[in-house]
Parts: C-alpha cells; sequence; structure tokens
C-alpha cells in the first residue's frame, strides 16, 4: 500500500489509531473494549488488517494474542492530517485555516494563551 496512505481514514479507522496512540499498542480485544459502541469482534479484527495494509499500523505476535502498534507517531500523523486539511479545505493557506480556528473557538482565549501563540508564530516568521 501507500506510504502515506494513513491520511485516508474512516471515522472507525480514526477511532482505533486514536485508541491505539493513546494506549501505545493494544489487542483486538482492547481496542474493541475502548470503542464506543463497538462493532463486532471480526469487524474490529477486519478493521485493524485493513490499517495495517494501510501502513498504519503493524502487530507483532505474543503467544496467540496480536499486539498492534502505530508505524507512525502520533506528531507525525497530526502534521500529515492538518496538511491535508489546509489543502483540502483551505486552499493550503495557514492564515485561513487560523482565522476559521479563532472564529469557531468555543471559549475565548486566556492571555496567557494568546501570549503563546503570539510567541510561536514570531518563531515561524523567524524561520522563514
Amino acid at each position: 500500500m501507500a506510504k502515506n496512505s494513513h491520511k485516508h481514514l474512516s471515522r472507525r479507522e480514526r477511532e482505533i489509531m486514536d485508541i491505539i496512540y493513546k494506549r501505545g499498542q493494544a489487542t483486538a480485544t482492547d481496542v474493541m473494549e475502548a470503542m464506543d459502541k463497538p462493532p463486532s469482534y471480526s469487524a474490529v479484527r477486519a478493521l485493524l488488517r485493513i490499517l495495517e495494509e494501510k501502513g498504519s499500523l503493524r502487530h507483532q505476535q505474543e503467544g496467540q494474542k496480536y499486539i498492534f502498534l502505530p508505524t507512525v507517531t502520533r506528531e507525525k500523523a497530526k502534521q500529515s492530517a492538518m496538511k491535508r486539511m489546509l489543502h483540502v479545505f483551505f486552499n493550503d493557506s495557514t492564515e485561513a485555516a487560523v482565522a476559521a480556528l479563532l472564529d469557531i473557538s468555543p471559549t475565548k482565549m486566556t492571555d496567557e494563551e494568546w501570549d503563546r501563540l503570539t510567541s510561536l508564530i514570531d518563531q515561524a516568521k523567524k524561520r522563514g
């Protein structure tokens, strides 16, 4: 499968990846127990296999169990998802994405949060 196919995940696949990222590793049973309204065990196993085929997961066998682990860090997956979102919804405009996030923020940002955001923007400006 394509190296970057982890970008294209269904809702259930993303839910499984979130569970495995939080745990670090998980069996099919672990995943099923952590899911909201889980499908059958065989459906969970099928989704795990699909995630392996997409390159998002790998497994290790321990006795009779398969232990599933992510193939990329959560940070790298977040960056990939953000790049895709920027491209698809914001025509590659970081400014438009940040403006949209500020528009939909459910709470007002604290002075400390504004200062951190300003600092991040200043650092990005210096990088280029």
